[in-house]
């Protein structure tokens, strides 16, 4: 597999890189925009990444690969948020299709949000089918399927597109789950608690080392703890009043659990009105996490509390849900850049899924 070369692009931390190099790809070159995470992904897996913004690249300069990988920045097409599909960002996906037609790899893996499917430009036509043309026009046959992050072993649901092309003539087939909440003929979800419930007491130092304590307890953990020690577990920062809220809220439960005495007009309209039920939720330790976002360091934007302590999670906690492994570290010059780095990866196991299945497509 060191023979298949593959060009990554808007890499971030490498969370689809960290994949295809465990299945034994060889990753020539890679790209991002964002300083902390080109430092961390050249921490993790090496130097031949460029800081660049793409649009200041020479096309010229991307060397010839085997596999394009990567997702173009999403905010454009996520469902929060406003839908501006031609501004600076919606436009990366062409610069991605510009790319892929110079340097004529024998396929490529696009990843973005669910928003992606009903995004429409100013003319009204839906974006997904303008790529599938563009690709066509390319010499490439797509397939594109909503994948659950929990249904291949990973602690989370996390839902995004996947987008595989192969050259006319070749139809790629997305690997069954292999991970289900009810069918028994498949294995059971990876909960939160198997995921996380090995690790040492957060501490307040963020840039201390902790030991584990305690041996893995179960597959996912085994995987997961590939080193002595572990950075990125320290206790986010919480208000007083955060830490009297969250505290009301049980296992599972949500802003419903928050007593009427917070004096919080955004509160009492969810709880009047109803709203994303993961709003000041605590995660369910029996259950997969909801989507890690970039925010995970906030109780009131997604799921963040952890399941049986009342602080939100850790950005270790975050990386174990996106199934990083425990030897994965973060170069960064601020908590909000840790979050990013974590929040808009690709889950690495399930990018392993994916560059296992499209082998058999390879030459």
């Amino acid at each position: 597999m060191k023979d298949i070369k593959v060009v990554s692009l808007f890499s971030g931390g490498g969370g689809l890189d960290l994949g295809f190099a465990e299945e034994g790809y060889n990753i020539i070159w890679a790209n991002d925009n964002n300083y902390d995470a080109v430092e961390t992904y050249k921490v993790n897996l090496g130097n031949h990444i460029v800081f660049a913004d793409i649009n200041d690249l020479n096309i010229e300069d991307i060397p010839k690969a085997d596999i394009i990988i990567g997702g173009p920045p999403c905010q454009s097409f996520s469902l929060a948020g406003k839908r501006q599909t031609e501004d600076k960002r919606g436009q990366l996906v062409w610069k991605y299709i510009d790319i892929i037609k110079h340097v004529q790899p024998q396929a490529f893996v696009f990843e973005n949000v669910t928003g992606l499917l009903s995004a429409k430009n100013s003319k009204g036509k839906l974006i997904i089918n303008l790529l599938r043309d563009a690709f066509l026009t390319i010499g490439y046959n797509v397939e594109m399927q909503v994948l659950n992050a929990a249904d291949y072993g990973i602690p989370q649901r996390r839902k995004r597109v996947i987008i595989v092309g192969l050259k006319t003539g070749k139809q790629f087939k997305f690997p069954n789950p292999t991970h289900s909440l009810n069918d028994i003929s498949l294995k059971k979800y990876v909960s939160v608690k198997e995921a996380l419930d090995d690790l040492p007491s957060a501490i307040d130092n963020e840039n201390l080392e902790i030991q584990y304590i305690k041996k893995p307890m179960n597959s996912y953990q085994k995987l997961m703890h590939n080193t002595n020690s572990i950075t990125e577990h320290f206790i986010p920062t919480m208000s007083e009043l955060d830490k009297y809220i969250i505290s009301y809220v049980k296992p599972g439960g949500n802003y419903m659990d928050i007593p009427k005495d917070v004096k919080s007009e955004r509160i009492r309209r969810l709880q009047k009105e109803g709203g994303h039920t993961t709003c000041y939720g605590r995660l369910e330790p029996n259950m997969p996490s909801y989507t890690i976002n970039t925010y995970f360091n906030r109780p009131n934007v997604g799921c963040n509390i952890h399941y049986k302590e009342n602080r939100l999670i850790t950005v270790r906690e975050a990386l174990r849900l996106q199934s990083f492994p425990d030897s994965y570290k973060i170069i960064s010059r601020s908590k909000q850049g840790r979050n990013l780095i974590v929040g808009n990866a690709v889950p690495p196991l399930l990018a392993k899924v994916i560059a296992k299945e499209l082998k058999k497509y390879i030459n």
